[in-house]
């Protein structure tokens, strides 16, 4: 089978959109076509092409005079993001355990936790392998319009997060405090299993990213 060809636009479309979700191009930086078609040794056609998909995501904003910055995260974005999160994922934590999937489930986190232990070094894919885990939780709804709002908040999910660990949150400790949750999980114990997913992810999470 012949291999997918990938063009420069998309190439350059994923180097910047890296570069955005790993903060490499913080938020509010400014970011002009020159400096982009320099960093990604690109000549100009694929570099536009990338920014405007980048311009339809919301991720690069233009302002009147056509200056183009990074999209700013602000508190109000964090605060509707972990108030999404605390009703989605609190719901399906919820269901698991009303299915009686908890031990099934238990498994299927457990999974991504490995991931997370993995990346523990690495903030930017520990923060994609802690997503992976949420999204995890709320497949058990089995819904794609749920999974397409998380997916249209991944990008926000993944830089908030950084800016949690960077402001404070433990990831080694965050992840020794999933792998307990992963045990009550499997004993059918909710209660105590949500209490670590609220404190660690939608409390300690929305505090130290609001800084």
């Amino acid at each position: 089978m012949a291999e997918k060809h990938v063009s420069l636009a998309d190439q350059a479309y994923e180097t910047i959109r890296t570069n955005i979700l790993n903060l490499t191009y913080p938020p509010g930086m400014q970011l002009t076509e020159a400096r982009l078609t320099a960093d990604l040794n690109m000549s100009r056609n694929p570099v536009r092409t990338a920014i405007k998909m980048l311009q339809s995501e919301g991720l690069i904003v233009t302002d009147y005079y056509k200056s183009m910055t990074v999209k700013e995260i602000t508190d109000k974005d964090i605060r509707e993001i972990y108030q999404l999160r605390e009703l989605f994922e609190g719901s399906a934590f919820r269901l698991i355990f009303t299915l009686g999937r908890y031990e099934e489930y238990s498994y299927r986190i457990e999974e991504k936790l490995v991931r997370m232990c993995a990346a523990a070094n690495d903030i930017f894919q520990w923060e994609i392998a802690d997503t992976n885990m949420h999204m995890e939780i709320v497949s058990v709804f089995e819904n794609d319009r749920i999974n397409r709002i998380y997916e249209n908040n991944l990008s926000e999910l993944i830089r908030m997060g950084q800016n949690s660990v960077k402001n404070g949150m433990d990831i080694i400790q965050t992840n020794e405090n999933l792998k307990k949750m992963v045990l009550l999980m499997r004993e059918n114990k909710y209660e105590e299993a949500y209490a670590i997913l609220k404190a660690d992810h939608f409390t300690i999470g929305k505090e130290t990213a609001l800084g």
